[in-house]
């Protein structure tokens, strides 16, 4: 069956491009999956993420709106390793579950025994990341129009993942730059 993979979406339908990573899921979960790999949509249910995270997967793919100052709809592809982790959870961080980003998320599972393998996070330059006055729930045009890269770069990763026996992911690379 292969190496086992879990892809978790994450973020907030109610923030505007912060639901890209649920957006990508959701995309993923409408569609067949192989066997070894488990979708989650985990919205801002990060401590659902600390917890399957100790199942152990021999890959990680995290999927999230990222700011890393270029244009809205930039798709990056971060590959991160156990230095980038910290050892110690700040346990503050787990009085308010919904406020764990994933580096915190990645650390708390560090710290509950998680193997935690290879990590790749696919993330989305945000163009909204508030709610409207208008009450718009929903990705800006330029990240929505992403969102079907996202999906077939984590198909690509999949099956080079699944092919390879150290397959090569480059420390950050942008995948994909809105027009």
């Amino acid at each position: 069956m292969g190496h086992s993979i879990l892809i978790a979406g994450i973020g907030n339908i109610f923030q505007g491009d912060d639901a890209f990573g649920v957006t990508v899921a959701q995309r993923l979960l409408a569609s067949p999956v192989p066997g070894n790999v488990r979708v989650m949509d985990v919205g801002i249910r990060s401590i659902d993420l600390g917890f399957a995270l100790l199942d152990k997967y021999d890959l990680i793919i995290l999927v999230d709106a990222t700011c890393r100052g270029c244009e809205p709809g930039t798709l990056y592809t971060i590959e991160i390793g156990s230095a980038d982790i910290p050892d110690i959870c700040d346990e503050g961080s787990l009085v308010n579950s919904h406020a764990l980003d994933p580096v915190r998320v990645l650390s708390l599972a560090k710290s509950m025994g998680a193997h935690l393998a290879r990590i790749v996070l696919i993330g989305c330059e945000p163009q909204i990341v508030d709610c409207d006055a208008s009450g718009h729930i929903g990705l800006s045009d330029v990240v929505e129009a992403a969102v079907h890269t996202a999906v077939n770069t984590i198909r690509q990763l999949m099956q080079q993942f699944q092919q390879a026996s150290d397959p090569y992911f480059s420390k950050e690379e942008v995948l994909y730059e809105s027009s």
